[in-house]
């Protein structure tokens, strides 16, 4: 599972040497036995689900043993599949001009293809014998267990297309709305621009800039950037409309109103409880705005633009090397879980994270499990500040929720969006509030802008990815958009979710963010607004009730893939589909915001 939005040596670094990952505990490399057996592992359990799942004659003989033998593959066909996809995604994301990688990936999806005309026999078996699973489930323990997947599938079964359509829309996806995608990281992670003499910048590089004390080099950086992304919007628009129109077919052909359906089902959640989330976040932006006036007061400006956002305030604008970030969350970790911070070291030391930033490796940061080895893989673009520091925490937190979830079948080991970010957000928070609380009176002005920096994004950014990302599919299912029209979109989201609290905007957001040419996983942006707050919220818990918290925290994260969302948290205490839940989790950064302003007058 690769969450998040994000070849090299396996020893452990020197403290002043940013690493790369190891991926030889995974596969010795592509043309290793290992890689081939596997492979061909495969291709054999898919060929032998078709057959069991295409059985009638079975299954309306032997029911009981048709279910477990086809819950018995899909587990074993989605270990294989995780773990070759990723490792294959991993090799590719640090480099993405690599040809075998690029190959090995398409080889995969096209061994994949098949999976998707099986899962319509499947639901139709199961349709057929819907009636009969509350029996069987009572019978069999090993049917029991996947209760909720079983539930989950005869509702997909509502929203799919016959066999052959769906075969046909896998296969087609390859050749389109995924080559498109490959298309947008590719660009990205090749893009460079003039810097100084004699030197060149990545658009990556320039955006690490945003960080930068001096207003000088972040204007250049973001003028740069600008430059650089204009110079390849006409593809990248083509890109961005192929996916969009893709998603918006398929959706339309199993019967969704829209995708923004398709991802409510997705991310586990109903309608009410994301129309709760989207309203609060609403009602929340006059405070984020303030914060951003009160940061240009600090800075001496009339106004932020946007590469003012990430620049340092107070008096702790220093940098982090890695080794000191290192040392920073195991330790912090540990304050709240030894095994948290065992963890966090055994990462660390066997070269999990690949965080150097360079030329032809994907922006961002993601974290990729690999069930069938029990590990995860780290991918970042470390860039010394206490973002990048943060940025670690979040995607450990996301490696040790499949930590915590490895023994697991695979159906137990899938989670939707909004959940995936608990564990990442919580990490984060972990580290955020040890170093609030343990800072000099005079620095903690710097502490706080920087937590408002990530709530910012979280919240007010991401309205305007959701914003945007709305309009452009009802705008895509009439006409393609130009590279003008996007940005105009693409402004026009950023200024109703900002106001007038920044005097220049980042009309080329939606080449950035790769989210956007996921054909299969649209909306990718609220699942982060999600995560935050509920992440806060559970901080609020553990503060209040600290006695047993950790334990209790493993459970629900351990429950993650075995119920939806509502459920989750309603276990954990909370209520989603309130409005009062979110303004709660809201009102925390509220708070910051009046600290940070009192501070900064």
């Amino acid at each position: 599972m690769k969450t998040g939005t994000r070849a090299g040596s396996g020893s452990p670094t020197a403290p002043s040497v940013i690493p790369r990952w190891s991926l030889e505990s995974i596969y010795p490399g592509f043309d290793s036995p290992e890689f081939d057996a596997d492979k061909r592992a495969l291709i054999a359990a898919i060929t032998r689900f078709r057959a069991v799942a295409d059985d009638r004659r079975a299954w309306k003989s032997k029911p009981e043993s048709q279910l477990k033998r086809c819950l018995k593959l899909i587990n074993r066909i989605s270990d294989l599949h995780e773990t070759l996809d990723a490792y294959t995604y991993a090799r590719y994301s640090v480099d993405t001009t690599d040809p075998v990688a690029t190959r090995e990936l398409n080889a995969l999806q096209e061994i994949a293809v098949p999976m998707h005309t099986v899962q319509v026999v499947f639901r139709d078996a199961l349709g057929r014998i819907a009636k009969q699973i509350p029996k069987l489930a009572r019978s069999s323990k090993a049917i029991a267990r996947y209760r909720f997947f079983l539930h989950e599938e005869l509702l997909r079964r509502r929203h799919q297309m016959s066999a052959a359509e769906e075969g046909l829309a896998a296969d087609l996806a390859r050749s389109g709305a995924d080559a498109w995608s490959r298309l947008q990281e590719t660009v990205s992670a090749t893009l460079y621009v003039p810097w100084k003499k004699g030197e060149t910048k990545t658009v990556v590089e320039l955006r690490g800039l945003a960080h930068d004390s001096d207003r000088r080099v972040r204007s250049k950086a973001f003028t740069a950037e600008i430059e650089a992304w204009k110079s390849v919007e006409t593809p990248l628009a083509f890109a961005i409309n192929g996916v969009k129109g893709h998603a918006l077919t398929v959706s339309r052909r199993r019967g969704y109103a829209s995708p923004l359906d398709r991802s409510v089902e997705q991310s586990r959640i109903t309608q009410k409880a994301l129309d709760a989330l989207i309203t609060a976040m609403r009602e929340a932006l006059p405070g984020f705005r303030d914060y951003l006036r009160a940061k240009a007061r600090l800075l001496g400006l009339p106004a932020l633009s946007f590469y003012d956002l990430f620049a340092p305030v107070g008096t702790l604008a220093r940098k982090w090397s890695y080794h000191e970030a290192r040392e920073l969350i195991v330790r912090e970790f540990g304050r709240f879980s030894p095994d948290l911070a065992s963890f966090a070291e055994h990462a660390f030391s066997a070269a999990w994270i690949d965080a150097e930033p360079r030329a032809g490796k994907v922006g961002g940061a993601y974290c990729i499990s690999m069930p069938l080895a029990g590990e995860s893989r780290i991918l970042a673009n470390f860039d010394g500040s206490f973002s990048g520091v943060s940025t670690l925490a979040h995607e450990l937190g996301h490696a040790w929720h499949h930590h915590l979830l490895r023994d697991a079948p695979a159906l137990h080991r899938e989670y939707p969006m909004t959940l995936a970010e608990t564990a990442s957000i919580f990490c984060e928070t972990i580290v955020f509030d040890e170093t609030l609380r343990s800072v000099a009176p005079a620095e903690r002005i710097t502490i706080l802008e920087l937590f408002l920096q990530d709530s910012t994004q979280v919240v007010v950014d991401i309205l305007s990815r959701f914003d945007f990302e709305r309009e452009l599919f009802a705008r895509r299912g009439h006409s393609e958009l130009s590279a003008s029209e996007l940005c105009e979109l693409m402004t026009a989201a950023q200024r109703a979710t900002y106001g007038d609290a920044l005097d220049q905007l980042h009309p080329y957001m939606w080449a950035v963010k790769g989210h956007y040419y996921r054909h299969d996983l649209a909306f990718y942006n609220y699942p982060y607004a999600f995560g935050l707050l509920f992440g806060l919220g559970l901080a609020a818990q553990r503060q209040e009730n600290p006695d047993g918290f950790a334990e209790r925290y493993q459970h629900l994260l351990r429950t993650t893939g075995t119920a939806s969302a509502v459920e989750v948290t309603r276990e954990a205490g909370f209520d989603i589909e309130s409005g009062d839940f979110w303004r709660g989790a809201l009102a925390v950064v509220t708070e910051r915001v009046n600290e940070f302003t009192a501070l900064a007058d």
